[in-house]
Order: structure tokens, then C-alpha cells, then sequence
């Protein structure tokens, strides 16, 4: 009496009697929609991974992983907080860098010998200016005075120094050719540096690795040794009890393992730095030390480093890739050039780019740009370069900043069927143009509407406040150009893309044909419900056909099985005119209605 799952056995060619029980999956299929409120921004940062997707949900978390904000051009802790502030609250996150940046590192307990003056050097000795001595190790101050007894096969016998290394004799005044003679005095400068007991380097590049110490200290149990790594904003990690029993270079060893795999299942690896360490023999002293080094790499971005490459490992923009973003940026990204690949990429992921042009640009400007650039297409937006006053609490200072993380956050916060027209912006203290007493005129605003370009104003039809003037994309075609039409076609584009692929595989007959049409109508009936789409005149708000007409056998023989799916989105209303008839002479003829 064997149970199967449906489709396991051939149910016209069995042979033995018995019970056979199939197991029969649910035949209605739902499809749950994907989500929209994905924001992509890509940017520069003081800390954390490069061109690495990261998810994060508010501002707290971004300094977490990317370091605080920094009032510069193409931050992106500015974009992040501008749009966390519109209510954004799922963000991926990629770090770019020009190339130039680095980790921030500290060398503990290593004694840095350049060189060292005044050696007394016994007469007959011989030593020439240029001769290479190979130091041993001992201890020695760089005011200590040795004297030099014999050399032998290039190490010198009879000094004690700290650390091993090659050192040549070089002339002083008092000897300025030879160490040889009676009482002369030489220099001996370092050929190579001395051999460090632990180095410890920040896990990221960037200048906040300058801002972590790492401190030694005797640990909680007798004769172990205790780390604490810790940095402005994150939590310190504590390597408590490391290497008991152990001296030497053993010690240093256990001590770079601790910190770069953990002490035990609560103390993990480091999430801040990493340690290496070397066969030096001197034991651990108490201190605090600060790395330095760290360099951001953000002198040099560049609209192009901001576009980044396409080949594994993907860079900048095309790092979102796959990340499920809706809406994506590009921090502070001026540069037209650009525009046309931004365009392409939205198109192929099914994100919404926002775009910006430079600060303080005019409107004659704008608009010629935007023709010579070409970007008439519903995947982008572009806003005008009337940049935004904002209250950086974050360096305490009035700052003028790119659009862009108000316009893509506030969307990011909406629901894909709305519009960001006359949607109240959050945390704007002014425009370039308002700051100065300034308002858009009526003619001002035509010429930015008919190009395709929209623009923060104050006020909007709503009233006193900031908010996107006109709520549409790039695009000239007054039926596509709406926020709305972009963000739903892409909804519902993907949503069906990342559903339906379940009947791939399928043998297609009218059962099959009937299970993908009512896939795809319970989603659609499921938008029209909660409001999504419709038709305010009462028609049918989508139609699904899989069937004969659009399904013929010559196409059916080759593997295709077609849906044709048509879907009513609801109107934004742009232009509401209201026609009022005034005066002594109107005549208004009211109906009268008896109550019941």
C-alpha cells in the first residue's frame, strides 16, 4: 500500500493489486507581491566593506557598519539619513572607494630604533663607515654607550640590544671616515626596522580605523594577558584570560588567535580589527594604543567610480544587482554623463533611479542637459539642481545637500500605486531657491513639467510645505511619466517574474492553463481589493487570458504556453479644475427630495 507524491507513478500502467495513495499538493496557487520599499544608495564612507551590498534599517545601524556621517560630497551616511528620515527603513547599502583608501594599523610593543649616537667603539676595531652589523638582542637605550669587541661572520659579539636587525656604521663628526681609533665615536642607522611583537589592523579601510585603540592589560586570571578593542559607537570587545602559562613569543601568538578567532562561544573574532604576530620574546606592558593610517579613499569619487563595473565582483551601482532594491541612488551623482547607464540599469533590474542635477544649475541649463543626454524613459527620475538646506545634527551644521535621499525615501515609504506629488518632506529647512526668498513662477515650472524634471518646492497645491511638484518620471509620454505607472509596472513585473516560474516544467493542458490563470487573477484581484488598481467608473480593473486564442497548437508544439494580462492602474489626479459660476443674475435650480 505504498504512498507517493502526485506525478511519481504511472498511474495507466500499473500491474500489482493494491492501495496506492498520491499525495496531492494545493492546486490554487497565490502569488505574495515583492516587496517595494527597497532603497539602494551607493556612496562613500569612512569604514565598512566596498562595493558590498549591506542591509540596514536606520541610521543607528548605518554608523554601525559605514562609520558616522560626513558632511562631504558623495557621503552616504547624508543620503541614508536624508531618506530615514522620509520613513525609509529597508536600505541596502554599497561603499565605494577610489582606490586610495587603507586600513588604519598599530604595532604593539615594538621599539622603533632609527638611530643610535654616541657608540663608543674601542680602538683597533676596525669597523669602516658602511659596514652592515647584525644586532642581537639584549636591551639598550639610543643614548647608551657600548663598546664593540669583536666581529664575527656579520654578527657583532659583546652588545646587548632589544631587537635583531641589520644596522650600518655611519660617520660622525668625530670620525669621518672610520670607527677605528681610540675613544671614536660612531652612528649606527637602522637598514631595517625592528621586528613587532602584535599588529593589529582594522578589519575595514577608512579613517575611523584612526579612532580604535586596542588596550593590554594583565587578565582576570593570574598569568594570562587581556585585550579590549574598542572604537566611538560600537561595542568593545574584551579578549579576557588569554595564554596562561605562556612567555614569549607563544604569549604574542595566543594573543593575535584571541583576537582573530575568539576566546570562547560568547567572545567571538574580532569584528573590528585582526591581529598578526611575530617571534619577539619581550613580555606584554600595560597600554592603550590608537591605530593610524586609515584612509577613506573619497577624495577622488567620481560619477563614473559611483557607476562602478558590471564583471564579477561588481562595483558601485551594479553591486545592487539582484538585491531586490526597487529605488536606488547614487550619492549626490551631478555628472549628465552618467544618466544613460543609470537609465539602463534601472530598466534591467526593475528599479527606479533617482537622479539629480548639480547644485545651484538653471533651469535653461537643466533642460538643455537633459535633452543631450537622452534619458526620455519612465526608469529614472531626474530632479532639478535645487539642492536642500538640512539641519546635519550629525556635525551640527547647516548643510546643502543633494535631493535625492528625500525624494527616494519618501518613495520607498509609499505604496507603489502613489505618487510623490504633494507629499510633505520631511526635515527640509529650504531649497537654494527659497532660502532666498524665491518662488518658482508659473512659466518656470512649465518649462521644468514639459522637460521631464521634477523639482522640491514650498509651497505645493497642498500648502506650506516641501514636497515633489510634480510626481513624475523622466519620461515625456504623459501617460507613462507618473511615479506611479514606474513603481506598479515594476511591482507587478517582478512579482509575476519571481511567482510564476513555478510552472516551468509542467505538461500544459487546460487543467495547467487554468491553475496559471488563476495565479495570476487572485493576485490581481487581491491588488484591486486593497485598492491598488481599479477603474473609478465601475469596469473591470484587469483581464487574464491563457487559453486557445492566444495559445495555438503551432505554439503549444514548441513549448510555449502564453498569459496576456492587462491591468487598469487608478489616475493620479494632477489638474483638478473646479468651474464656479458667480453672480446676481445665476439661476440654480435645486431638486427637491421628500423624506421618507
Amino acid at each position: 500500500m505504498p504512498v507517493t507524491q502526485l506525478g511519481q507513478i504511472n498511474t495507466t500502467a500499473l500491474v500489482v493489486p493494491d492501495l496506492y495513495v498520491q499525495i496531492v499538493p494545493p492546486q490554487t496557487q497565490y502569488l505574495n507581491g515583492v516587496p517595494t520599499n527597497v532603497l539602494g544608495i551607493v556612496g562613500s564612507a569612512t569604514w565598512g566593506p566596498v562595493n558590498s551590498p549591506t542591509t540596514v534599517g536606520n541610521i543607528a545601524q548605518f554608523a554601525a557598519v559605514f562609520g558616522p556621517v560626513q558632511p562631504r560630497k558623495y557621503d552616504l551616511g547624508t543620503q541614508v539619513a536624508t531618506a530615514v528620515q522620509q520613513g525609509a527603513n529597508n536600505l541596502k547599502v554599497v561603499r565605494v572607494t577610489d582606490g586610495s583608501d587603507a586600513a588604519a594599523t598599530i604595532s604593539i610593543n615594538a621599539v622603533a630604533l632609527g638611530v643610535i649616537s654616541g657608540v663608543f667603539v674601542a680602538p683597533g676595531t676596525g669597523h669602516a663607515v658602511g659596514d652592515v652589523l647584525t644586532l642581537t638582542t639584549g636591551t639598550f637605550t639610543t643614548a647608551a654607550k657600548f663598546t664593540i669587541t669583536a666581529v664575527a661572520a656579520g654578527a657583532v659579539t659583546g652588545l646587548a640590544l632589544l631587537n635583531a636587525g641589520a644596522y650600518t656604521v655611519a660617520p660622525t663628526a668625530a670620525s669621518a671616515t672610520t670607527s677605528t681609533g681610540a675613544g671614536t665615536a660612531c652612528t649606527i642607522t637602522a637598514t631595517s626596522g625592528p621586528t613587532n611583537s602584535l599588529s593589529i589592523t582594522s578589519k575595514w579601510t577608512g579613517s575611523f580605523g584612526n579612532s580604535i585603540t586596542a588596550t593590554t592589560s594583565a587578565g582576570s586570571q593570574t598569568g594570562t594577558q587581556k585585550v579590549v578593542i574598542g572604537a566611538p559607537g560600537l561595542v568593545p570587545e574584551a579578549f579576557d584570560n588569554i595564554g596562561f602559562g605562556l612567555v614569549g613569543a607563544a604569549l604574542w601568538a595566543a594573543i593575535a588567535t584571541a583576537i582573530n578567532n575568539g576566546t570562547n562561544s560568547l567572545r567571538g573574532p574580532s569584528q573590528i580589527c585582526v591581529a598578526s604576530s611575530a617571534g619577539v620574546v619581550t613580555a606584554p606592558i600595560a597600554n592603550t594604543y590608537t591605530l593610524a593610517g586609515g584612509l577613506d579613499g573619497a577624495a577622488a569619487i567620481t560619477g563614473s567610480v559611483l557607476i562602478g563595473v558590471d564583471t564579477v565582483p561588481r562595483k558601485g551601482m551594479y553591486a545592487l544587482r539582484n538585491t531586490g532594491a526597487s529605488i536606488a541612488l547614487l550619492a549626490d551623482d551631478d555628472d549628465s554623463t552618467t544618466w544613460s547607464a543609470q537609465v539602463a540599469f534601472g530598466l534591467s533590474e526593475g528599479i527606479y533611479m533617482v537622479m539629480t542635477g548639480p547644485s545651484g544649475d538653471s533651469i535653461a541649463n537643466a533642460v538643455t542637459v537633459k535633452s543631450t543626454a537622452g534619458i526620455d524613459n519612465y526608469a529614472a527620475k531626474l530632479l532639478f539642481g535645487d539642492w536642500v538646506y538640512w539641519l546635519d545634527t550629525y556635525n551640527n551644521q547647516l548643510r546643502v545637500v543633494s535631493p535625492q535621499g528625500f525624494i527616494a525615501g519618501l518613495l520607498s515609504n509609499l505604496s507603489p500605486q502613489n505618487s510623490s506629488l504633494n507629499k510633505q518632506l520631511q526635515g527640509v529647512v529650504g531649497t537654494q531657491k527659497s532660502y532666498v526668498n524665491q518662488q518658482y513662477s508659473s512659466a518656470e515650472l512649465q518649462l521644468l513639467g514639459i522637460a521631464g524634471i521634477d523639482v522640491i518646492t514650498n509651497p505645493v497645491p497642498g500648502g506650506q510645505y516641501f514636497g515633489a511638484r510634480f510626481g513624475h518620471n523622466s519620461s515625456s509620454n504623459p501617460v507613462t511619466n507618473g511615479d506611479n505607472y514606474t513603481r506598479m509596472t515594476n511591482y507587478i513585473a517582478y512579482t509575476l517574474n519571481a511567482g510564476m516560474g513555478r510552472f516551468i516544467g509542467l505538461l500544459q493542458s487546460s487543467t495547467v492553463r487554468g491553475q496559471a490563470m488563476a495565479t495570476i487573477s487572485a493576485f490581481l484581484d487581491n491588488l484591486q481589493g486593497q485598492g491598488l488598481i481599479g477603474d473609478p467608473n465601475g469596469g473591470a480593473a484587469y483581464l487574464v487570458q491563457v487559453d486557445s486564442s492566444n495559445n495555438p497548437p503551432s505554439r503549444v508544439a514548441l513549448g510555449y504556453m502564453q498569459a496576456d494580462v492587462k491591468v487598469k492602474y487608478l489616475a493620479v489626479i494632477e489638474k483638478f479644475l473646479i468651474n464656479v459660476e458667480g453672480g446676481t443674475s445665476v439661476q440654480i435650480n435645486k431638486q427637491q427630495t421628500q423624506l421618507a
